[in-house]
């Protein structure tokens, strides 16, 4: 999960050569002035991070040492740390959380264990998703949400109004938000996250699968381990007190296996993984169900049909939608943007658009997203996307487009 709202000037990094091409789903601003420094700010800056004002936070977009497509691959085949902290963490204590977190989204947490978690969606009563989101039960009166950078101001406008509303109800709930002075995120992702992880924590990490959560210390610091991520990759987002931030990162940094990544890998690693970027493929305009999310709405949630949206969403699953999100694969050619209109192979038609596009450095060639007419939406289907005028061959392609990774039972 990551998104951004408003775009300025696009900064390109010195390093870059023109053959390692920036995501453009990744919108960088000039103006630093009064973006916001992570916990791990400094730690950017000594190892030769390019740093850039991300959704108002400064965050490294790559590092000097490894070009994006390196560092993309290398997080494929090893691991690689990257700093979240912008993303908006937020507790919630009271009798009455679960109650009024399903009031929001389509969630079935009075159906979760203690300790699961789940992506899910903030939903407007049209049905349009307003954010997505992590929420972890910890336990009946408490859950631990992370939801995006980019909808930081609208998220919490929206928990606290709901909050309030629930309290002047005689409803016990209490929200409380962190920011970066006091919780820093990392997201440790790859194949060998795990094995180096179990070298500085006390959590046993085979017993923590995917979409799980716990508290145990890692590098000596009690943090919130979660095992997930957005990459499609086996890892965790580890949330720590800001003031420890550094150590517990340079704890793990110790391990050849592991290596800093930015924003630059992180995009082309989520796209390849099929993930969503708010903003981008999912907005309030769209519903679960057209952006191919219909398995958010939990079962109990449909019989109920009490949450926002539901008699719109659940008229979608049962009689179908006009356009649904779609995989884009393209072998040859410049990488498909955001905005690139989607054609009819035989008629030249308009049938849609790309939301996200960038080169795939684990598969070669191009892969994207975007929106399809309903009946086009079938793998094999044969399109074009016009890209600088100029009309190229593409196909729809199942997502995600790498195979997922997740630590899973068997």
């Amino acid at each position: 999960m990551c998104s951004i709202s408003r775009t300025k000037a696009l900064i390109v990094p010195r390093f870059l050569t023109p053959k390692q091409i920036v995501p453009a789903t990744l919108r960088w601003y000039s103006d630093e002035s009064k973006a916001t420094k992570t916990p791990l700010y400094n730690l950017h800056n000594k190892y030769g991070g390019k740093v850039v004002d991300f959704a108002g936070f400064l965050l490294p977009v790559q590092y000097s040492d490894l070009s994006l497509s390196e560092s993309h691959l290398f997080t494929r085949k090893s691991a690689s740390i990257f700093d979240v902290s912008h993303m908006l963490q937020t507790n919630v204590r009271g009798k009455d959380c679960l109650s009024w977190f399903e009031t929001l989204c389509p969630v079935d947490l009075k159906g979760m264990k203690n300790g699961s978690s789940s992506l899910t969606v903030f939903l407007n009563e049209k049905g349009g998703i307003i954010d997505d989101l992590i929420v972890t039960k910890v336990n009946d009166e408490n859950l631990y949400v992370v939801s995006n950078a980019g909808r930081l101001a609208v998220d919490k406008q929206h928990m606290k109004e709901t909050s309030e509303l629930f309290r002047k109800k005689g409803k016990d709930v209490h929200v409380q938000f962190f920011n970066t002075s006091e919780r820093a995120l990392i997201a440790l992702q790859g194949p060998k996250a795990a094995s180096v992880l179990q070298n500085v924590t006390d959590i046993p990490i085979n017993d923590l699968m995917f979409m799980t959560s716990t508290l145990g210390k890692v590098a000596g610091v009690v943090c919130r381990v979660t095992r997930c991520g957005y990459t499609g990759e086996d890892g965790v987002e580890i949330s720590i007190p800001a003031e420890r931030a550094e150590e517990v990162t340079e704890a793990l940094l110790q391990f050849d296996d592991v290596k800093l990544a930015g924003l630059g890998a992180r995009d082309s690693l989520r796209l390849e993984a099929g993930l969503c970027l708010y903003g981008n493929d999912i907005d309030e305009s769209v519903s679960p169900v057209e952006a191919n999310l219909t398995w958010l709405i939990a079962k109990r949630r449909r019989a109920e049909d009490n949450f926002p949206g539901s008699s719109i969403i659940l008229r979608q699953i049962k009689e179908g939608v006009t356009k649904r999100r779609v995989g884009i694969r393209m072998e040859t050619g410049p990488p498909a943007r955001k905005g690139a209109v989607l054609k009819d192979s035989k008629t030249s038609e308009t049938v849609g658009a790309i939301t996200s596009g960038c080169p795939a450095p684990s598969l070669g060639g191009n892969v994207a997203m975007g929106y399809v007419s309903e009946t086009l939406k079938k793998s094999g289907t044969e399109l074009l996307v016009n890209i600088r005028g100029k009309d190229v061959p593409c196909v729809v392609a199942k997502m995600p487009f790498v195979p997922a990774k997740y630590y899973v039972k068997k």
